[in-house]
């Protein structure tokens, strides 16, 4: 398998760590480059781990100059950019009546923002090269919206929307566009629900556990393989059955 070049955002998160070891278990010449902000303590363990492979740079993805600074140096060194997946964001959660404004505004910021200056960011390179992977990190709730989430919500089914659209503009230039639902992850958002709303989450779920950012990180590598070349525009939901 030819040498890849990977971006993945949100890369000191539990699910950023699974994606990147997916993609450094694929192949030995594949090179990860984790992007993060405030906190970097597992992505530059990852980034010992594997000396070399893989990397981190420096990325706040809200902000569009710091993604183009980060493009600019990733291709400038490896001379081309692969795959890029949107993986970063976070939710505050709220009643809309009560909702402050800054929190709606941060959370579309951190979600789909930051999903519009990625795409935007990595595609002159993919396009020149006529070839290349965007894999958006969506949610479960994108698509069935709950109750106390209204700003997460609507980010997610945007970056849906995003998703299917762009993948519109790019398919004659040999560039897929897909996004990955997750439902419920073993991660540390879900490890920090109270014991009463765990057990309420798990018997919303068909199979009665959670998933595991192994299963989710697998939904990815395969989206962004050679041999998943024709699915584009799609939406995989990996939630254990949630209807």
């Amino acid at each position: 398998m030819a040498s890849r070049v990977i971006l993945i955002t949100g890369g000191n998160g539990g699910l950023g760590q699974a994606i990147a070891r997916a993609f450094l278990a694929e192949a030995a010449e594949n090179r990860v480059v984790l992007g993060v902000h405030n906190r970097r303590e597992h992505a530059d363990a990852l980034a010992a781990e594997f000396p070399g492979r893989c990397s981190c740079v420096t990325l706040d993805v809200t902000q569009p100059a710091a993604w183009q600074a980060a493009v600019s140096g990733i291709v400038s060194q490896q001379q081309r950019l692969d795959v890029l997946v949107n993986n970063a964001g976070h939710h505050e959660d709220g009643l809309l009546a009560t909702l402050p404004a800054e929190a709606w505004h941060r959370v579309v910021a951190s979600n789909l923002d930051s999903v519009f200056h990625g795409c935007q960011a990595v595609l002159p390179t993919m396009i020149s090269q006529r070839a290349g992977r965007i894999v958006n990190i969506a949610s479960l709730s994108a698509l069935l919206a709950p109750a106390g989430q209204t700003n997460y919500a609507a980010a997610k089914a945007g970056v849906v929307a995003l998703t299917q659209s762009l993948a519109k503009e790019v398919a004659r230039i040999g560039i897929t566009v897909n996004a990955v639902c997750p439902g419920y992850v073993d991660t540390e958002a879900l490890r920090a629900m109270g014991e009463e709303e765990r057990k309420g989450a798990m018997a919303r779920v068909p199979m009665r556990r959670f998933g595991r950012p192994e299963e989710v990180a697998a939904a990815v590598r395969f989206l962004a393989c050679a041999e998943a070349g024709y699915i584009t525009g799609s939406v995989l939901k990996v939630d254990g059955g949630i209807f």
